[in-house]
């Protein structure tokens, strides 16, 4: 299993970036080989407008299972949903930290966005 999570920084270690559509990149955790890569989302940090949209399209595009972030706007939310991508969402708290909460089941799944647009 895959899953992305929304990061402030390039390790591990880099703590969540409770911001999705507009974080600097992702890091995609695999479960099965224990390793991680990272993905740029830096052209949506200043982006006018549909920055959630592509960062969703960001996810959906890296084979992920699941996603976590700190928030997730409407429009961000749909087009996950409807790849099937659910969202989880946590503080901003170091990526290792995120693996075993979700591992354990413990991160809350998102059923709606959870801010508005343009946040």
């Amino acid at each position: 299993m895959k899953i992305v999570f929304s990061t402030e920084g390039e390790s591990l270690e880099s703590l969540l970036d409770t911001r999705f559509g507009r974080c600097s990149r992702f890091l995609l955790w695999d479960f099965e080989t224990k390793t991680f890569t990272l993905i740029e989302n830096s052209q949506n940090l200043q982006a006018l407008q549909g920055a959630g949209i592509q960062s969703a399209q960001n996810v959906i595009n890296t084979g992920a299972e699941a996603l976590v972030t700190g928030h997730c706007g409407p429009k961000a939310f749909k087009v996950l949903q409807a790849s099937g991508i659910p969202i989880y969402v946590a503080e901003s708290l170091p990526i290792r930290e995120l693996i075993d909460s979700f591992e354990k089941g413990t991160l809350l799944q998102l059923k709606e966005a959870d801010v508005e647009g343009h946040w």
